[in-house]
């Protein structure tokens, strides 16, 4: 369906089995998870132990505005669900942005440019966030240069590969990994001198991150294969879209509005789930160490680079019996281990009570809520770069990138629940809601089969 792709395979630039392209995407792009996961580790802790505090509050420039905007909506807000709402939003921002990163590629700029620009406006806003009186405005500067970022540098992964290489769905397991390498390191860097020193120093440490994801960006760009846009235009193929390419951006389109409320039940790890690990969980390991609230972030991305060996694997054995799920199937159940993972915190906070639940209970939580996202996350992207029309790949990217928009906003609008609501009922709602969209996805999974032919 979709149409070739320049990509760069000759055996002379690979390196294990890979364009070599592919080593310094996964290194850039772990530098910049590691920027945004170190810098959303604090957001949430910030804002409500010391931004949003009577007396800093003041201080913030628009901080007045954005909050009478939210209270017209939902009414009178405290610190801790006002947070909740300016998380959400940006965190969803952040992922609709990129459609329009992908739209500035496409047309003008090409993939390599935006990216620079992205990477710079990015490393801009975490400088910006150790001065408190412009916080709102760092966190502009981030969506922006997110937008511009992340639908290319994963677009330009796929274009080192032919349409037919089999190793595709693989280097996006692989890229993935170096994603959550770098939110693995995250947590614990920026986390712990945000936590210990200062919360500036935390924002700090993300802008250095980020600064050196784009010199490794710049040196590399000699091993990547020419934008999208140059190679059309060189070629002249200005054609209208065909039938099979329309319905394969009607088919992606649909798939988004399940895939949605997946991320809004996932996005609680970094909103609700660290106030439960905060104030809800006994942290201490041997009754004497107590695992500081900023490590728990570092759980997941751990569990995906543990774990992506063992996926694939799964994957190749089934194959190899005819019998793995499909791309769609996978998705699905991806969702329905998500609701499994807000179904243990559930039993957690039954079986706590009044007291505190134990660290272990998180641990669960993390294992499962991991291996869900690993059946649906990279697979996804996959997906996109194969069957998306090659002329609007960077935008189309960016349309599904933005399921975690309306997914991080309705996840905000959940998240200020958590203080009204009792924590059993809390996670037993979310659950419900990830199981739901499970539901849908499966109910869509034959006709968009048989459009996708996957």
């Amino acid at each position: 369906m979709a149409t070739a792709l320049p990509h760069s395979s000759s055996s002379t630039t690979d390196l294990f089995g890979h364009p070599r392209g592919l080593t310094y995407l996964f290194t850039v792009e772990m530098w910049e998870r590691f920027s945004y996961y170190g810098m959303r580790a604090l957001l949430v802790l910030y804002m409500v132990k010391h931004l949003f505090q009577p007396g800093n509050a003041e201080t913030v420039i628009g901080y007045a505005a954005l909050k009478a905007v939210y209270e017209s909506m939902f009414g009178p807000l405290g610190v801790q669900p006002l947070a909740s709402h300016v998380y959400g939003l940006y965190t969803g921002l952040v992922y609709l942005t990129p459609v329009f990163g992908g739209l500035l590629a496409d047309r003008w700029l090409g993939q390599r440019r935006t990216v620079v620009l992205g990477a710079a406006l990015m490393a801009l806003g975490h400088f910006m966030m150790a001065y408190e009186p412009l916080f709102l405005f760092a966190l502009f500067v981030l969506i922006l240069g997110n937008g511009a970022f992340k639908p290319n540098i994963s677009t330009q992964v796929g274009s080192l590969y032919a349409p037919d290489d089999p190793r595709r769905d693989r280097a996006f397991s692989i890229f993935y990994v170096g994603i959550n390498l770098g939110a693995f390191f995250a947590p614990l860097v920026s986390g712990t001198l945000g936590e210990s020193l200062g919360w500036h120093y935390g924002f700090a440490a993300a802008g250095v991150g980020m600064t050196i994801g784009l010199v490794i960006y710049l040196y590399a760009s000699r091993t990547l294969p020419p934008d999208v846009r140059t190679t059309r235009l060189a070629a002249g193929d200005e054609r209208p879209f065909g039938r099979d390419e329309w319905r394969a951006i009607l088919a992606l389109c649909v798939l988004t509005i399940p895939v949605t409320f997946f991320w809004a039940t996932y996005e609680q790890a970094g909103n609700t789930i660290a106030l439960w690990a905060d104030g809800y969980t006994d942290r201490r390991v041997a009754g004497a160490v107590e695992i500081p609230v900023t490590w728990f972030q570092a759980f997941n991305p751990f569990m995906i680079f543990a774990f992506t060996p063992f996926i694939v694997a799964l994957w190749a054995w089934q194959a190899q019996r005819g019998r793995e799920p499909s791309s769609v199937a996978k998705m699905a159940y991806g969702c329905f281990l998500n609701a499994a993972a807000h179904i243990i915190l559930f039993a957690a906070a039954l079986s706590a009570g009044a007291g505190k639940a134990s660290w272990l209970w998180l641990t669960a939580y993390f294992v499962v809520l991991t291996i869900g996202e690993l059946y649906l996350s990279p697979t996804s992207l996959s997906l996109v770069t194969k069957v998306a029309p090659a002329r609007i790949l960077s935008m189309m990217m960016g349309v599904w990138l933005a399921t975690s928009f309306t997914g991080n906003f309705v996840a905000g609008y959940l998240g200020s629940f958590w203080s009204g609501m009792g924590k059993s009922d809390f996670f037993l709602m979310i659950a419900a809601i990830a199981a739901l969209a499970g539901v849908v996805v499966l109910v869509l999974a034959r006709p968009v089969n048989a459009v996708l032919k996957h």
